[in-house]
């Protein structure tokens, strides 16, 4: 795809970016001046495949959890900025669903939540990544791969507002996240950071509650 994109003069970004013979294909073909954009979600730089000997189907997403080699790859192209852009991924299902045989229950978590919590605890502090190289691959930059208003907090800019304290201690329980979903393979992790006020358009849309 980065060829073909190079051999037209395209653009092409890459989703949910987990290996790291794809980081390092997105790193050669930006390297070689291709328009290439790429993002990783929170739990494929949080989780392993090891998890995935519990058979917990929580932990099955597409696509699937890598080695921790993959990992640490998928961590170094966050902090060299090949990839671009951090999104959640966010796919609930019903419970049922993924109480089904592994091989039967439906791929995807939900991310949403959790996404500030794994970040802050993951990158800002294991992994030394300043808060202006985190925040701009989830405001800024994406809003300049899609070519929208946003992102920013310039005068005039849409008013979209994510509060968040980065020390906010909190253990994940599946039944009292906001979502109808409880398909969350991080339920009893204790997380560092939580999103308090989310403003869409001047006005608030969520507040956590006390």
């Amino acid at each position: 795809d980065i060829g073909l994109a190079e051999a037209t003069g395209g653009r092409l970004h890459v989703m949910h970016v987990s290996t790291a013979g794809a980081v390092e294909a997105v790193r050669r073909g930006k390297k070689r001046g291709v328009r290439v954009t790429a993002e990783v979600t929170p739990h494929h730089f949080t989780l392993t495949d090891e998890c995935m000997r519990s058979f917990d189907a929580n932990f099955k997403m597409n696509p699937p959890l890598r080695s921790q080699e993959h990992v640490d790859a998928v961590i170094e192209g966050l902090k060299d900025d090949t990839i671009d852009a951090i999104a959640t991924d966010h796919a609930p299902h019903a419970k049922e669903k993924k109480m089904l045989e592994l091989d039967r229950a439906p791929f995807g978590i939900i991310g949403l939540e959790t996404a500030a919590g794994l970040i802050v605890m993951r990158l800002i502090d294991e992994h030394n990544m300043s808060w202006m190289q985190v925040l701009s691959k989830l405001t800024c930059r994406p809003a300049e791969i899609l070519g929208i208003e946003g992102g920013t907090l310039k005068i005039g800019a849409p008013a979209d507002v994510t509060i968040l304290d980065p020390e906010h201690r909190w253990v994940v329980e599946p039944t009292k996240l906001k979502s109808k979903a409880s398909n969350t393979p991080f339920a009893g992790w204790e997380l560092k950071g939580r999103v308090k006020f989310t403003i869409v358009g001047g006005k608030v849309k969520y507040q956590l509650e006390a």
